[in-house]
This record gives structure tokens, sequence and C-alpha cells, in this order.
């Protein structure tokens, strides 16, 4: 029977109902440039917060101040209703960490990795090994506690750093990309691991740039770019007011294609909310779909292919962060 639990909420912060993170004119500068500007949010017990944005965003520097490993330069920073500025190995102490590369000890069996990380939070050794135990159970590595690291799969290696971070019960934790170079497979059994963590209190705070992913877990999230939080909501919410209810994606001929100009806004004028065009295929945004699609072809074009489906987080994000590549 597993006996993993998160530690109680009244035991986080004085004020049950503070939010577990706040936020407010938050800001990292490195010399003359600004990676975090100035952003404000919160985050509540209990939800999964996500960060999205494109590289350069500020989403890891933004991780990285509330896990108090890098000051903050300006603003107003709160986490568990503490200063990270002042009490940093306080909060150290109460929240649990998967960044982007596993630190793992690769000459150490899978159970002693989790041992020796309980004693750095001066847990007993019989208490680190009965935790080590119940969190080996709870990401499915039960049958590899006696393995060494080294030869694990990539996602046994991210499940591990998951229960790892779970030594300590945190009520809070801080997921930088927790699934990024998985496989399918590996990716659904690390996200119901941790919705299983939401189902019993933890609060978790992700950052990833997988669309599909920030809908599964995240109840709320923010989209950065450029330094700055340029949206925040739920993945519904932010859809619906940043995007149509449907996508059409049209490809047509080399030929045609490049004849549509001013073609396509006249045969789906009033029907379609917004018209982009790719280097491959045209995206109409439209409530109705189908009818869009009706609509190109009783215009008299006939596109190679149309598929239409419903409008996605990526829509919204590529919508305000654009789709140039950014290094």
């Amino acid at each position: 029977m597993l006996r993993y639990h998160a530690r109680p909420m009244a035991q986080v912060a004085d004020d049950p109902s503070a939010p577990l993170i706040h936020a407010r004119g938050l800001t990292k500068r490195f010399g003359s440039f600004t990676a975090v500007d100035a952003i404000d949010f919160d985050v509540a017990r209990g939800e999964a917060f996500g960060f999205l944005g494109p590289n350069g965003a500020g989403k890891t520097s933004t991780m990285r101040m509330i896990g108090c490993v890098s000051p903050r330069t300006g603003g107003e920073l709160r986490v568990l209703g503490m200063d990270p500025d002042t009490r940093g190995p306080a909060i150290r102490a109460r929240i649990g960490v998967v960044p982007q590369e596993d630190w793992l000890d690769q000459e150490m069996t899978a159970r002693d990795n989790l041992v020796i990380y309980g004693r750095y939070f001066d847990l007993p050794w019989g208490e680190a090994r009965r935790r080590a135990a119940d969190l080996l159970e709870f990401v499915q590595l039960t049958d590899r506690a006696d393995s060494k690291v080294e030869p694990l799969s990539g996602g046994m290696k991210r499940r591990l750093s998951v229960a790892r971070s779970l030594i300590n019960e945190p009520s809070l934790m801080l997921l930088d990309e927790p699934t990024t170079g998985l496989d399918p497979q590996a990716r659904h059994l690390v996200w119901d691991r941790l919705y299983r963590l939401k189902q019993r209190g933890t609060t978790l705070v992700l950052t990833t740039h997988y669309m599909d992913e920030a809908e599964q877990l995240c109840d709320r999230l923010v989209v950065m770019d450029k330094a700055k939080i340029v949206a925040e909501g739920s993945p519904r919410d932010l859809i619906a007011r940043h995007s149509s209810r449907e996508v059409v994606e049209l490809r047509f001929p080399t030929e045609v294609a490049d004849t549509l100009d001013g073609r396509l806004d006249g045969i789906l004028d009033g029907i379609t909310e917004r018209i982009e065009r790719l280097p491959d295929r045209v995206l109409v945004y439209a409530d109705d779909g189908e009818a869009a699609s009706a609509a190109v072809h009783a215009g008299g074009l006939q596109p190679e292919s149309v598929l239409v489906r419903r409008s996605t987080l990526e829509d919204v994000f590529l919508r305000l962060t654009g789709r140039s590549l950014i290094e």
C-alpha cells in the first residue's frame, strides 16, 4: 500500500489563504541584460501552474529565483510566505526541484540516490530508507531499486529524479522541462505521477515546451515573451481569448498558392476571424471550420488537402510569441 503523502497544507505557511508564491514587479538582470522584466503572478495552493515561452523568454530565470538559487534584482517575491533573500535555506528545505538536467549519481543505485539525498534533509537512516521504498513504488521503479543509475533508460532516470525531489515531502515542486527528451509512453507515465501528486495537495510549478503537456497538467499558466508576461489564464481561457474555436489547415499546389493573395480574404469574408499564410500551408481560424472549408470550395479553390481541427494552446502560443526561431 503506497504510503507517500504530501505535507498537510496547514504546515506550509501561517496564512492558509495566502498564495504559495507571490510576485510583484519581479525582475532579474544580468548586467545590462534584463532576463525577467517586472512580472506579476500568484500561485495558489494545490494548483499546477505553468510558465510557457520561447527560449530566452525568462522562464528558467524565474524558476531559479523561486527556488532560491538566484537572487532577484528587484521587485517583491514571497515563497511559502517567506522572502528568499533572507529565508533561502528554510524555503529550500520545504520544496522539491526537478531540474532540466538530471543530477543523479550515476554510480549509485536508484535506492541509494534517494536515501543519501534524504540525509541532506537530516532524515534518520531508517526514515530515509522507508521514504525511498515508498517513492520507488510511487514512480514504478521498485524492481530497479538495486540497479545503478547509468544503465537506466531516460524515462526511468526522469522518474527517479521526480522521486528524489519528493524525499523531503515538499508542499511545492518546481519542475523545469520535466519530460524533455522522453518517448510518449514515458511522458505519459510522468504526467500520471505528477497528476497524482496534485491530487494529494502538492503544488506544481513547471516550465514546458510541450503544449499538450501544459494542457494536460496546468490549471493555470502564463505565457512569457521577451522577459515579460504577455498572457495569463487557464488553457481553455487562453484559447477562447486568443484563438478561434477551430482551425482549418489548407494545402495548395505551388502554382495555386502563389495566386491566393486577396482571394481567400474575399471568399471567407464574414466567416473567418483570421487567415495566416505559412510557406507550406494556409491556416484559417474560424468558429465553424466545416463552413469555412465549404466556402473555400464554393469559391472555386481546390486545395490538395483540408484538415479541420480544434484550436490548441500551440495556436495561442505561436500567435503571442511569433513563429521565428529564437536561439
